[in-house]
């Protein structure tokens, strides 16, 4: 199709949009990815407007079970879609050409690190401008548009360059469907005078998506079940140990099936935290190496078998690769593959099929909880604050330990909030959330936006520190804008704490803020808002809802 009149070369619109019916664009590639984008349950989009991309955002308004969430910059638009999707299953954001997709990167690979499905689109140069040799704005300068892309290559699991209307439903419902089912993000680049052109391709509602499921070799499915039976019916203590990789696999029901069949204790890895109920009467904590739960690590190093369902064992989970496990003692679970000690490596059998059939064969053993009961002695009671006394951070924990329910999620930002926030014992379908594979700072303000905006029914509280916050601040304000409820305990420890652990020098301490004056800014009467500061030994905490 010729659509030289459409839309000059600068990204401009030539024409209006196509007509609106009912609320929603009709027949046009603008309305398809709206719809499919609701199908999926990505309803909220956030987005930073710029001009290669504002004919698109007009068509994602117009439909109407479509929110589009103006955020304050790309990277807090990709960080809010990565807390959506946490929720969700899926999330998405769209930004503008280059300027835009560059600074949505770090986002977008945090998610590719953390098996999160995002689709980031970004509005992309006119159709007519491909191969001309032009230079235009947003650019680097070249004549040459494929920078953008040849970056997001390497971060996402499938690419889509839609500059033709002939193939653009085949390209966008490719990409969102690996996105769904390789659980990564994907980039899906539009050319910015496509959205509103009437094509026959998208004059009917878009045909329901359909993503065939997954099905285990059932020979080898077998053989996987039948040689782990043998390996943990022989053990004396064998443990249940939950990972990251859990979620991916939408294994977590398979999990707790597995755990009530055979009485083993569950431990949980530190990244793997929140996708495991805590309340279950098996639960023994995080096994997180020298830094454990109390009692827990004892019980899990001493066992005589462990199932390691979905681990990641990098340097963070594995406390530097200090971990005292021992290979021809575990089982290795994968969403696609099993491992039984030194012996098979059986790939295409799914986690859920796998574990569900390991239930039925499987002897109960209650040993190593039972031995994890002798010895558990509870955590103590933290001192009563005496008045007029800083407050203290194991007073400060205990009070968000009150504070949690299952209409409650945890949102814990990189640095010493990972590790008082991983002392907190979650009830019951309280959520909880953080970036240890990749571990940006900054990371948790965008994802509690996202979070939030996609679990209306859970109030989400975020522990933030003073470094993390300064990087991501302003999204505060679309907080507010949201009408959202969430409350933040942000730590002012006067810099970077965690880095301070590991090497200190100058270039750790950052400029003192006024954040309870910082959010009065942003909130400027406008909204529903509360700040407060406290005085804490060593640091401040300033909390704001």
């Amino acid at each position: 199709m010729d659509t030289a009149n459409a839309m000059g070369s600068t990204g401009q619109p030539g024409s209006a949009p196509a007509p609106v019916r009912g609320g929603a664009s009709v027949g046009t590639l603008g309305r398809h990815l709206a719809r499919r984008l609701v199908e999926i349950g990505a309803k909220d989009v956030f987005s930073v407007p710029g001009d290669f991309n504002l004919t698109l955002l007009d068509h994602l308004i117009a439909e109407p079970e479509l929110n589009l969430v103006g955020c304050c910059n790309e990277l807090n638009a990709g960080y809010a879609a990565d807390g959506y999707a946490r929720s969700r299953g899926v999330g998405a954001c769209v930004v503008t050409f280059t300027v835009g997709g560059l600074s949505v990167l770090n986002a977008i690979a945090g998610a590719y690190s953390e098996n999160l499905p995002v689709i980031c689109i970004v509005g992309g140069p006119n159709s007519n401008d491909y191969g001309t040799n032009r230079i235009l704005h947003h650019t680097i300068g070249l004549p040459d548009f494929t920078q953008e892309l040849r970056c997001f290559q390497a971060i996402t699991c499938s690419q889509a360059v839609v500059n033709n209307l002939g193939d653009a439903h085949e390209l966008i419902d490719t990409a969102i469907s690996t996105a769904l089912k390789e659980s990564k993000p994907v980039y899906i680049s539009i050319s910015c005078n496509l959205p509103g052109i009437p094509h026959p391709t998208f004059a009917r509602d878009p045909v329901p998506f359909f993503l065939a499921p997954k099905v285990s070799n059932q020979l080898g499915l077998e053989a996987a079940v039948e040689a782990t039976a043998d390996f943990l019916n022989k053990a004396v203590k064998p443990v249940l140990v939950g990972g990251p990789n859990i979620r991916v696999a939408k294994a977590q029901k398979a999990f707790i099936e597995l755990a009530d069949a055979t009485g083993y204790p569950i431990a949980i890895m530190p990244s793997g935290k929140g996708l495991v109920p805590e309340h279950h009467p098996h639960f023994i904590g995080t096994y997180w190496g020298a830094v454990s739960s109390s009692f827990c690590g004892e019980i899990v190093e001493s066992a005589d078998a462990y199932v390691f369902v979905g681990p990641i064992f990098n340097d963070y989970s594995s406390v530097g690769y200090s971990l005292l496990i021992k290979k021809e003692k575990a089982i290795i679970v994968q969403p696609h593959r099993v491992t039984v000690g030194n012996g098979p490596s059986l790939g295409w059998v799914f986690m859920a099929d796998f574990l569900s059939a390991l239930a039925k064969k499987l002897r109960k053993n209650t040993t190593a909880l039972e031995n994890y009961r002798r010895i558990y002695v509870p955590p103590g009671i933290p001192v009563k604050r005496a008045q007029n006394e800083p407050l203290r951070v194991n007073v400060l924990f205990k009070h968000i330990q009150d504070m949690l329910s299952g209409d409650t999620a945890v949102i814990a930002e990189t640095g010493d909030s990972w590790f008082n926030c991983q002392k907190l014992r979650l009830p019951e379908n309280c959520g909880y959330e953080f970036q240890m594979q990749y571990g940006s700072i900054g990371w948790s303000v965008g994802a509690t936006l996202g979070y939030a905006q996609a679990a209306k029914d859970k109030r989400v509280i975020a522990c933030i520190g003073d470094g993390s916050f300064q990087v991501t601040a302003q999204e505060i304000s679309t907080m507010i804008r949201c009408g959202q409820r969430s409350i933040i305990f942000l730590i002012n420890n006067g810099g970077y704490t965690i880095e301070v652990e590991i090497h200190d020098g100058p270039y750790n301490v950052i400029k003192n803020w006024d954040y309870t004056g910082l959010v009065n800014a942003i909130h400027n009467g406008e909204g529903k808002c509360w700040t407060a500061k406290v005085s804490i030994y060593k640091m401040c905490v300033y909390v704001t809802f």
